[in-house]
């Protein structure tokens, strides 16, 4: 199976798609793409399926978060927007230009969600909000498309050991630093549950796979 890989950022692009065609001899295309974009997106699409002739799976993955403990009343704007356009709006201009596609194949639509989708998140209810809406997106979309042969999946990690946040350098830094190996989920296993979704084959789809530390109910 080949790989499209999209992000705003090219030169980390290429070298991802450096590392996947050496270590699983695939083909891939790097489409530099900001996902709140509606052309853009479509374009994405639209080249992704020029090249490798359709589309079997689509992740979506693309997210931004507010700085952990602002109150509602000092969150500017912009912030606001940010997140809502690129976890909201993301989501759906991926959805909408794949959807056409994924019926032809009979593939696997995965977005990726959050615990804060779940739960109440008082540190970030923003953030949490748009996840809600990822989740229900994703579970009514399942619904609507299920009939055509369209597998949808939604995963909901907890923490997991990445760059998100870096808008915010400390709490990025922090989040690396607070956890030691085996304390926190890694992407290779969020990775696996993207795989496990995507080998469903029809009429048998994943709908929600929830990916949580084993002490995270501890925690709250």
């Amino acid at each position: 199976m080949n790989v499209a890989l999209a992000a705003r950022r090219a030169d980390e692009l290429d070298a991802l798609a450096a590392d996947v065609e050496a270590e699983y001899g695939v083909d891939t295309l790097v489409v530099p793409t900001d996902v709140t974009d509606e052309e853009a997106v479509e374009q994405l699409v639209a080249e992704t399926v020029d090249t490798f002739g359709g589309l079997d799976v689509v992740v979506a993955n693309a997210g931004t978060g507010t700085e952990r403990g602002v109150g509602i009343d000092e969150l500017d704007t912009e912030q606001y927007r940010t997140v809502m356009e690129v976890n909201t709006d993301g989501m759906f201009f991926t959805t909408r230009a794949a959807v056409p596609h994924l019926e032809e194949s009979a593939g696997t639509i995965v977005f990726v969600g959050s615990f804060a989708g779940k739960f109440p998140r008082s540190g970030s209810p923003v953030y949490a909000g748009t996840k809600w809406w990822t989740r229900g997106f994703a579970l009514s979309l399942a619904a609507q498309v299920g009939p055509d042969e369209i597998g949808v999946t939604v995963i909901n990690p907890s923490e997991v050991r990445t760059e998100f946040g870096k808008e915010y350098r400390d709490e990025a830094e922090l989040s690396k630093q607070r956890y030691d190996p085996g304390e926190i989920t890694e992407p290779a296993d969020i990775a696996a549950a993207v795989v496990f979704a995507a080998q469903q084959e029809p009429p048998n789809a994943v709908t929600e796979i929830d990916l949580y530390r084993r002490d995270k109910f501890e925690m709250l």
